[in-house]
């Protein structure tokens, strides 16, 4: 499990060489970086076959808040409602996904640098500058949300102003009649109502990697 998530989170980090710990706890090295220290927690999956997991996740909670905005929001649970309405009464197909290790995407908003811990193998003991929106860190969920904005936003979709969480694009239906797609995100999961809901999620899995596919 943790050569597994090792493989995924190794793009979170960038490696400095030739430069110890005591030089950068001098600041002068990368002058606005601050020590953010990792660890490794490990779960049992409630999936059936109890598959072990384990994260590598950042102290966030040791750093100094950052400036900017922090959280992410969720679509609400009434656009979730209406949405499925919608979808019922004009027979679009309701399909769903879920984006894996999702705020690896995102890039890291934060100043921050860390020692590499026994689970990086023979870089143990390197200098390591975060890059990624790596999980604890407490800019994490808006830096994530801010990249699959823009992503909805390359794929022709724009938020509605009732729930930004909520975003349509103009499309026609096979016989010509106009309507909208939409697609409802609560972090990194994804509710897509369209008359083809393959079309757009085959466009999405090919920028994220997508758990399971999708679920129809």
């Amino acid at each position: 499990a943790i050569e597994k998530e090792m493989k995924n989170v190794r793009i979170a980090f960038e490696k400095i060489d030739d430069v110890t710990e005591q030089q950068m706890r001098t600041g002068k090295v990368r002058p606005g970086y601050s020590f953010c220290s990792t660890h490794m927690i490990f779960d049992i999956k409630m999936d059936g076959s109890f598959t072990r997991k384990a994260r590598l996740v950042a102290d966030g909670h040791k750093t100094a808040p950052p400036t900017s905005m922090t959280y992410s929001s969720v679509v609400s649970r009434d656009s979730v409602r209406i949405a499925l309405t919608l979808a019922s009464l004009n027979s679009l197909e309701v399909s769903a996904c879920d984006i894996g290790n999702a705020y690896l995407n995102a890039p890291c908003r934060e100043k921050l640098w860390t020692v590499a811990g026994s689970e990086f193998g023979s870089e143990q003991g390197s200098i390591m500058i975060i890059a990624r929106a790596l999980y604890g860190l407490k800019s994490s969920d808006a830096a994530w949300r801010a990249t699959l904005a823009q992503t909805m936003e390359q794929l022709g979709y724009k938020p509605t102003q009732a729930d930004p969480d909520v975003w349509i694009k103009r499309s026609l239906k096979g016989d010509g009649t106009p309507y909208y797609k939409m697609m409802l995100i609560s972090v990194d999961d994804v509710l897509h109502l369209a008359e083809d809901s393959s079309e757009d999620m085959a466009k999405l899995s090919e920028i994220y990697r997508l758990k399971d596919g999708t679920r129809s």
